[in-house]
């Protein structure tokens, strides 16, 4: 949340090791979203209703800007229940100490309800003289999106139906439901609704450990959110980013009329390498999120402030690659770098048959089974990350374009982990999703964060984003190097290509 002339990150943390357990409520500020300090934890266990953990939620900005916490506390009897903090002091723009009235919990799962899979409340919203939250949860399989009603934010009633819910999707976790506008990239306060808003309802599926999403409308006196018709929850559906990142969650920024979204990437390696560096787990760059201009889907790019890292620069320009080619991106530092580059191809008459026989598989499995060394046709093409100077390690991330059997078609863009290191015990995923993009410019853009084990892509101006998680034993910090390549049979040119070494943040307080 924004306050008092700072972001607040609160997030889970484990203050007595890099492995699960012991978690409370961390919190770090920023004036900028980049260079951040860490202060006191917010919120630890220390009450009945919160003895055995302090689990996920929200913050809400209630009339008069003061600030509350909703979280799911692990109560003494080890259900998951749901309950409230409030600043001691609202005068501290860092908000640094936390006061848990003792009237909590302000909501109990009832008997028609699991109790061990009731959690993570969202940020509420105003509708109807009301305040509203759901709470995530399941029943008989089928994911559930708890309502709750209050007038006063203390005396909470859970309405008769779901806000939405879905059928063997499981548990659904981490809910967050917000409003985008139907109008360029403007972000709205959770409390909006009227004729030029849509709605997103998104869910952390704890079958999948992926976040999907759907657009659609919000009835606030029926209180129901319906999905635009073309679109479907559950793992079928629509995803914020199509490789390791989950629990994710947004909040309206006051100070620049944005929505942004926070996602956590995990790690990939073994909980012994977790102990060894003395961390586990890291947030992903903060991206501003809205609703593309067609309505299908929401777009995502990294915050403004992040070009602010932006140090060394390089750029190409016009530069054919054949089938084969793979030139270096040299003059940046490649183990922690930003890259942008245009793609152009001069005709889609050769491109790939898109295989009936595919249309049963997601694209990650497609991905897995083609790779980025055998082209037929406009692709794979892309970038080179994280490389060794021999390419024995590398993660590449690339777009390959299909043609379907009714002469449309189909990009997908992949992040493929299984070369980036020559480590085997690691979990090295093809990470791919589809994008939805217009191609009559026959033109592709990418834009890849580069930065020691995390390589986070935005395809198509943010249509399509994958978070790759790799840990290199050669391409480590100066031997780490940057391609472009092309290993389709059609040539590919690099349009243009800027490529920045980035600096790392500081202190805020430095």
């Amino acid at each position: 949340m924004y306050y008092g002339g700072f972001y607040h990150l609160f997030y889970q943390y484990n203050p007595k090791g890099a492995v699960w357990g012991n978690i409370v409520w961390a919190h770090s500020v920023s004036k900028d979203l980049i260079n951040w300090q860490a202060i006191e934890p917010a919120i630890e266990p220390s009450k009945p209703f919160d003895i055995n953990g302090c689990w996920s939620g929200s913050a809400t900005l209630l009339p008069g800007n003061k600030p509350i916490i909703l979280y799911t506390g692990l109560d003494a009897e080890n259900r998951q229940i749901q309950n409230y903090a409030v600043p001691a002091n609202l005068s501290d723009p860092y908000l640094r100490e936390w006061v848990k009235p003792d009237n909590n919990p302000l909501v109990v799962p009832d008997k028609t309800m699991n109790s061990s899979q009731f959690r993570d409340p969202t940020t509420a919203w105003w509708s109807n003289g009301h305040w509203k939250m759901v709470v995530g949860g399941i029943r008989k399989k089928r994911g559930m999106a708890h309502l709750y009603r209050s007038k006063d934010f203390v005396y909470w009633v859970k309405a008769q139906h779901p806000l939405h819910s879905a059928p063997k999707t499981g548990m659904w976790e981490c809910p967050d439901f917000y409003p985008v506008s139907l109008k360029g990239k403007v972000g709205l306060d959770t409390s909006k609704n009227g004729g030029d808003v849509k709605h997103v309802l998104k869910v952390s599926l704890d079958l999948t450990r992926y976040d999907y999403y759907t657009v659609g409308r919000y009835f606030p006196k029926q209180d129901r959110y319906v999905p635009d018709k073309e679109l479907v929850d559950g793992w079928e559906g629509l995803r914020y980013d199509y490789g390791n990142f989950y629990a994710s969650k947004t909040f309206f920024d006051p100070a620049k009329n944005r929505r942004i979204l926070w996602g956590w990437a995990n790690e990939s390696d073994a909980r012994e390498d977790d102990i060894e560096k003395g961390w586990a787990g890291l947030q992903t760059i903060p991206r501003t999120v809205w609703l593309s201009p067609d309505g299908k889907q929401l777009l995502q790019w990294p915050v403004e402030e992040l070009d602010a890292l932006r140090g060394q620069k390089v750029q190409m320009k016009n530069q054919h690659l054949k089938m084969g080619d793979h030139v270096e991106v040299k003059g940046i530092a490649a183990a922690q770098a930003d890259v942008e580059v245009v793609f152009s191809f001069n005709s889609l008459d050769k491109a790939e048959k898109f295989d009936p026989k595919w249309s049963n598989l997601n694209a990650q499995a497609i991905c897995g089974r083609m790779g980025s060394k055998v082209g037929d046709g406009i692709g794979p093409f892309g970038l080179l990350t994280l490389a060794s100077e021999n390419l024995e390690e590398f993660t590449p991330v690339f777009f390959r374009v299909f043609q379907t059997e009714d002469n449309k078609h189909k990009v997908l863009l992949c992040s493929d982990a299984r070369s980036s290191s020559l480590q085997d015990n690691l979990y090295k995923p093809s990470f791919a999703g589809f994008v939805d993009v217009d191609l009559s410019e026959k033109k592709l853009s990418l834009r890849s964060l580069i930065d020691h084990s995390v390589v986070e892509s935005f395809g198509a101006g943010g249509k399509t984003c994958i978070t790759s998680r790799v840990y290199p034993t050669l391409a480590v910090d100066d031997k780490a190097h940057l391609y472009v390549f092309n290993n389709g049979t059609e040539a590919v040119t690099i349009e243009s290509l800027d490529a920045w070494t980035m600096n790392a943040p500081k202190l805020m307080n430095q």
